[in-house]
């Protein structure tokens, strides 16, 4: 009998390529993951890792047995659901994982109205931007996640179902009294001289914004760099920078800033995304539906 912990230990293996970054994951010694895939070995008969040099990497076998695992471990995850719940409504734990700004605006409600209307349901919700939520979707480490079509250095490939849930636009955040708050939509090349806030390195928000400026010819001037959007949101209130922001992020009625459209438009594409396989079991499913169905925020929510 295949042990369901091993099974993802190895599905883990595949996506993130090493055992000592299982390891980190799994909160692990890289000596306990090499005895957990050698038991899982001797539990399945087979051969499952071969050594490279200094490093291990799955046989033919191994990775079979890991790209199938996740649909055995969801497969098992569905079945303890309906048993808890006797299939009368969506019960036990879904992980939900979403980036900053979709917290409050998005997931955050659809917990809220879920927790009132499935009392047995219970939502673990995570804060994860787009590069750290697709991988933790691939081995399991959430359930679904709200992220977006168009975060190019991770791309969400064909193992991955995708529920459109929205638009939202990428603003110029400026001060009162900015010389870019005197016009209806702004070409970035007239901000070349500013100083700027950015989110953390390498971050979806960073790496866009970074290649926006460089689109509009210049090499941004970056005098801080903040993984919250409230603080990005206070700094620039102070007059002591601008900032492009996702739309949601913009809290207009706390904030004394201002927002303006590129002249020209950036517009992400906000999904659900969960992985492709069997069908998503009843509690995935109702958390897909509270955010496919939310009421629209108003506009700079």
């Amino acid at each position: 009998m295949m042990n369901p912990w091993r099974l993802q230990l190895l599905s883990r293996l595949d996506t993130l390529g090493t055992v000592r970054a299982v390891a980190e994951a799994a909160n692990l010694s890289p000596s306990n993951v090499s005895q957990q895939l050698a038991t899982l070995e001797t539990e399945t008969g087979t051969q499952l890792l071969e050594r490279t040099g200094r490093r291990v990497r799955l046989t033919p076998a191994g990775l079979i047995l890991a790209r199938r695992a996740r649909t055995i471990l969801d497969h098992m995850a569905g079945v303890e659901a309906e048993l808890r719940g006797f299939g009368a409504e969506p019960a036990g734990r879904v992980r939900l994982g979403a980036f900053q700004s979709a917290i409050h605006t998005m997931a955050v409600p659809a917990v809220t109205r879920l927790t009132r209307e499935h009392p047995k349901l219970d939502v673990e919700l995570l804060e994860l931007e787009p590069h750290e939520s697709i991988p933790a979707l691939r081995v399991g480490d959430v359930d679904l996640i709200i992220t977006t079509t168009d975060f190019d250095e991770l791309p969400l490939g064909p193992d991955i179902d995708l529920v459109p849930l929205a638009t939202d636009p990428v603003l110029l955040v400026v001060p009162p009294g900015h010389p870019a708050a005197k016009r209806g939509t702004v070409d970035l090349a007239s901000c070349a001289d500013a100083s700027w806030s950015f989110d953390k390195p390498q971050s979806y928000m960073a790496n866009l914004a970074l290649r926006l400026c460089r689109q509009a010819g210049f090499e941004p001037h970056i005098v801080c760099r903040f993984s919250n959007y409230m603080m990005t949101l206070q700094h620039v209130e102070a007059g002591l920078s601008i900032a492009l922001l996702p739309g949601l992020a913009v809290d207009l009625g706390r904030y004394r800033v201002l927002t303006r459209e590129l002249s020209n438009p950036v517009t992400r594409t906000i999904t659900a995304a969960v992985r492709r396989g069997s069908p998503p079991r009843a509690a995935v499913r109702a958390v897909l539906d509270a955010l496919r169905h939310r009421p629209e925020p108003p506009v700079g929510a």
